[in-house]
């Protein structure tokens, strides 16, 4: 966070994007006093709500051009810096939902400073930005390299007091990241070198991160992972864990980092046979050097697709959708909405078909 000085340089005013959560918290304080220090004035943008629609977003975007500040800073979690990078891109002459229908139609026009205080949905090294659009009851990811943070602080410190049911589920989110751009369509060898590097760190951290609140260095590693996994999305792309998770925080407004959650293991089990060589190789890049048996991928996959199970479990991460309201007679909307998610399907190794995905989500419910 010391860094955070030679940033602000150069610049009169700063827009601080954060929600009132955050700065009931209090790791808020860590970054104004930087900003403090170093004179530059600021206005604080609270007024977004979890999973925002694109109008809401659109209305702290408002407040942000109104308050004429030259430099963005993101506090938060993952729709934080979502909308406080669609405020680096939009303008006058630009809305939220003109980038909806044309998301290349941005361009950078003011700097931003990304300090996550998750780890996390990896939001502070993706091109991505996803808000809810109410009309048709999905959440929709709008992609523009534009949007990429000009600067990134990661700082344990803004994690430690995080709860463990919000740390377990943006955790998992991190961990969907890593596998899924891994077992990718468009997995190539810059993603996979960070994708593979996320999973070690995620598969060593992630449940002591979560439930011990002085693990500083598992909290930084998990920090390191997110951001890892979020450079991974950049160059390669989620599958079907993400477009189907899409729906579910749409219409039933279930947090992203849940949904996924949810979805992970039955995809990855609907992925298996398609995805050994790439289970296989996570297995040796996480499990390195241990006295391991050298068994054959199937068995490889296996250790990994039960390690994703036991740290769902331990986390106690809900692995049923009918806690939040969803029943079979909802599978044909769920489906129907999941399977317009064509960016993210085209990129699993296996064909999804709406008789698959209604199979995914039927054994959710």
């Amino acid at each position: 966070m010391e860094h955070m000085g030679s940033i602000l340089q150069g610049h009169k005013k700063v827009a601080v994007f954060t929600d009132k959560g955050i700065e009931a918290s209090g790791v808020l304080d860590y970054p104004l006093e930087q900003v403090r220090k170093a004179g530059v004035d600021s206005v604080i943008l609270d007024d977004l709500p979890a999973e925002p629609t694109y109008g809401q977003a659109q209305r702290v975007i408002d407040s942000f051009r109104e308050s004429g500040a030259d430099l963005i800073v993101a506090v938060g979690g993952g729709s934080v810096m979502d909308a406080a990078k669609l405020a680096s891109i939009t303008g006058d002459d630009l809305t939220v939902k003109g980038l909806l229908d044309d998301p290349l139609a941005g361009k950078k026009r003011v700097a931003s400073l990304m300090i996550p205080t998750t780890a996390g949905t990896g939001a502070e090294a993706t091109p991505n930005s996803i808000v809810a659009v109410p009309e048709k009851e999905l959440k929709v990811g709008i992609v523009n390299p534009e949007m990429i943070a000009d600067h990134v602080i990661l700082d344990g410190r803004m994690i430690k007091k995080l709860p463990a049911s919000i740390a377990a589920a943006t955790g998992v989110d991190a961990l969907c990241h890593a596998v899924e751009c891994f077992t990718s369509n468009k997995a190539n060898p810059f993603s996979d070198l960070f994708a593979l590097e996320a999973a070690r760190l995620i598969f060593e951290n992630i449940e002591l991160a979560c439930l011990d609140q002085n693990a500083m260095e598992a909290k930084n590693n998990m920090l390191r992972a997110a951001f890892y996994a979020g450079v991974a999305i950049t160059a390669s792309g989620t599958t079907a864990v993400h477009a189907l998770s899409y729906p579910l925080g749409g219409k039933y407004h279930i947090a992203h980092g849940v949904s996924n959650a949810i979805l992970l293991l039955p995809v990855m089990r609907f992925n298996q046979d398609a995805c050994l060589a790439e289970f296989a190789r996570i297995y040796d890049a996480v499990w390195a050097g241990e006295s391991r048996p050298e068994g054959p991928r199937e068995e490889k996959a296996e250790v990994v697709l039960r390690r994703m199970e036991e740290i769902l479990r331990k986390l106690r991460i809900p692995t049923s959708l009918t806690s939040f309201g969803v029943d079979s007679e909802d599978l044909d909307t769920l489906v129907e909405a999941g399977m317009q998610v064509t960016r993210l399907l085209v990129n699993n190794k296996k064909a999804v078909t709406p008789e698959d995905a209604k199979e995914i989500y039927g054994q959710v419910l």
